[in-house]
């Protein structure tokens, strides 16, 4: 498994040495280094007209929504009076956030392989197995929760939990522990490993896919978070069912069910409310934050900035602990910073990417970046996708290889077992790297 060109040697790299650079507390400038450095290489092959692959309409849709969140953040500023400073502050937030959106969507869909990309996300997987007992005994022997916060942080960012390397944490609700490993937050790490089992179901190699699923599983279970443990659960069941299940057999199925929910709907949906309240009541005290700083943010946008926004975050009262108006939620806090024009910039690019890639997904790869694109979707009902653009970028890559394979029809070219994309006559000749 060599790269072969150089958006792969970025992206191996960039997943091979996860750790490492954690450790250093250089994650949170990872991502963004690489996604505007593929970015440039994307235009570097542009002005040396080198061949291209076909960009999907719905990946330029992606770009349009996220130039709308920039141009939302510039009107915002301005119709607040934030000053220029503060504009340049979030415009630099932007291109660390919005804009790596539609910059890994974009670099996903020319010469990066989905073997690579996979590979590469496994070794991460099986780096964590490693350092397990690391995280795990320092629980056991009461070491301090966070061993170190990196120097790095004076460049600045969202707060020190994004430099500091956690060994563990303990959750003041229930008193257990939890990890976040290289994350700033445990519910991140449950929405990473999401990803990463994705994606080992793309992987060939037993080895390297056992490890995958092991680790990504372990990695939900150990953050703890409730969204996490319900989108792997909803995950694992829509690939079983998408597999074996199409054409007639699909509708034969979906009229069968739809026949038995009329009998037995009532009760189903008594079910689903018990276990809602149960997994709400699961941490209390997180859920009732959460829903306060839902409503503060819909109260606040609809009477002060219902168009543009607010331009800028802000802190809330003592009675949400003093976290973030709209935090913990992508749409509340879209409304309230962006308005309804940024909220739209998100909804209509993600609409897209479900619809093309639902519809396309007869091969394995477009499947999987359906998948990737419907937990997107459930995430931003329980985390800022902005914040952590710079994390979730290999689903974002994956979700612009998927756009590429849908448009090319390779559902046919290529069989589900295969996952060698050849992208020029050099590649060709390395169809089994």
């Amino acid at each position: 498994m060599v790269p072969e060109t150089a958006e792969e040697r970025i992206v191996w790299a960039a997943l091979v040495w996860t750790y490492p650079l954690y450790f250093l507390g250089a994650l949170y400038l990872t991502g963004p280094i690489v996604g505007w450095l593929l970015f440039l290489l994307l235009l570097l092959r542009f002005v040396r007209a080198e061949q291209q692959q076909h960009i999907p309409l719905s990946v330029w849709v992606w770009c349009i929504g996220m130039l709308f969140m920039l141009i939302s953040l510039v009107v915002g500023h301005v119709l607040n009076n934030l000053g220029t400073v503060q504009l340049i502050k979030s415009s630099i937030g932007w291109a660390k956030g919005w804009a790596l959106m539609a910059l890994f969507i974009l670099v996903g869909t020319q010469h990066i392989r989905p073997q690579i990309l996979v590979r590469g996300a496994m070794h991460v997987c099986l780096h964590t197995l490693i350092l397990l007992p690391l995280f795990v005994g320092a629980w056991v022997l009461r070491l301090p929760e966070t061993a170190y916060v990196s120097p790095i942080k004076v460049i600045g960012g969202p707060g020190p939990e994004f430099f500091a390397v956690s060994l563990y944490e303990i959750d003041p609700g229930s008193g257990l522990p939890r990890w976040r490993l290289f994350t700033p937050w445990a519910p991140a790490l449950g929405f990473v490993a999401n990803i990463f089992f994705l994606l080992s179901r793309l992987e060939q190699d037993r080895f390297w896919r056992t490890s995958g699923i092991i680790a990504s599983v372990l990695m939900i279970l150990m953050s703890q978070s409730r969204l996490a443990l319900l989108a792997l659960i909803f995950m694992v069941g829509l690939l079983w069912v998408w597999r074996r299940l199409s054409g007639p057999a699909l509708a034969f199925c979906t009229a069968a069910s739809a026949f038995l929910f009329g009998f037995f709907g009532a009760w189903i949906l008594q079910i689903l409310e018990s276990t809602y309240d149960a997994i709400k009541a699961a941490r209390a005290d997180s859920t009732r934050v959460r829903e306060t700083l839902a409503r503060i943010a819909l109260q606040r946008w609809e009477q002060e900035a219902p168009i543009w926004g607010h331009g800028v975050v802000e802190r809330g009262p003592h009675l949400v602990e003093y976290m973030p108006i709209g935090s913990h939620h992508s749409w509340y806090g879209l409304l309230f910073v962006k308005g309804a024009v940024g909220l739209l910039a998100l909804a209509i690019p993600l609409a897209f990417s479900v619809c093309a890639l639902v519809k396309a997904g007869s091969s394995l790869p477009c499947r999987i970046a359906a998948c990737c694109a419907l937990l997107l979707f459930a995430y931003t009902f329980g985390e800022n996708l902005e914040i952590l653009a710079y994390l979730i970028w290999p689903g974002l890559i994956m979700l612009g290889i998927g756009h590429r394979m849908a448009v090319e029809d390779k559902s046919e070219a290529i069989p589900t077992s295969s996952l060698t994309v050849p992208l020029h006559p050099k590649e060709a000749h390395h169809g089994q790297a």
